[in-house]
């Protein structure tokens, strides 16, 4: 199973996605929902050992900044996934680029989130069919760009089907 290390959204930026993820469903369409919390994946990998999960505690100097959340763009072809586009800027990328270098020495870790393969984005459906993508691009088009802060980092574990805040502005990190 995997586990993953997650940037969380504020609330406003949350509950904007979530709005977006209800209009697919209520259009009969593919859609994330609850329990899903909407983020931004910046490291997976098959397991994060004990050790791995304390440096990105210890290390992590984490404050909140902003983000912005773009285009509607496809994932792959067979098992299509959509997903909005975080438009980078030079703190996601160095953040993102941090976290890889701790979870690095980590089994199965995914090559898709290596930093020179990296595309930040937020899910908001998996396997919609080919001839359903018009019509599901059509419905998140509505809005334009959504405004955000990220405003903390979670871990996740699959195989546990449990998330835990490991860093946020109100814990610096511990020497």
């Amino acid at each position: 199973m995997v586990q993953s290390v997650e940037l969380l959204l504020d609330a406003e930026a949350e509950a904007a996605i979530s709005r977006q993820w209800q209009s697919l469903a209520d259009a009969g369409l593919p859609a994330l929902h609850e329990p899903h919390r909407p983020h931004v994946t910046l490291a997976v990998a098959q397991e994060i050992w004990p050790r791995i999960e304390r440096r990105l505690e210890h290390d992590l100097d984490f404050t909140p900044f902003p983000l912005r959340i773009g285009a509607v763009m496809v994932f792959g072809d067979r098992r299509p996934i959509l997903v909005r586009l975080v438009v980078p800027t030079v703190h996601l990328l160095d953040l993102q680029h941090r976290i890889h270098h701790i979870v690095a020495g980590s089994p199965g870790i995914a090559t898709n989130t290596a930093p020179d393969a990296w595309t930040p984005h937020v899910t908001l459906a998996r396997r919609v069919q080919p001839d359903q993508l018009g019509a599901a691009i059509n419905t998140v088009l509505t809005g334009g760009d959504i405004r955000a802060t990220a405003v903390g980092i979670r871990r996740w574990d699959g195989e546990q089907r449990r998330a835990w805040t490991i860093a946020e502005e109100s814990t610096p990190p511990r020497r």
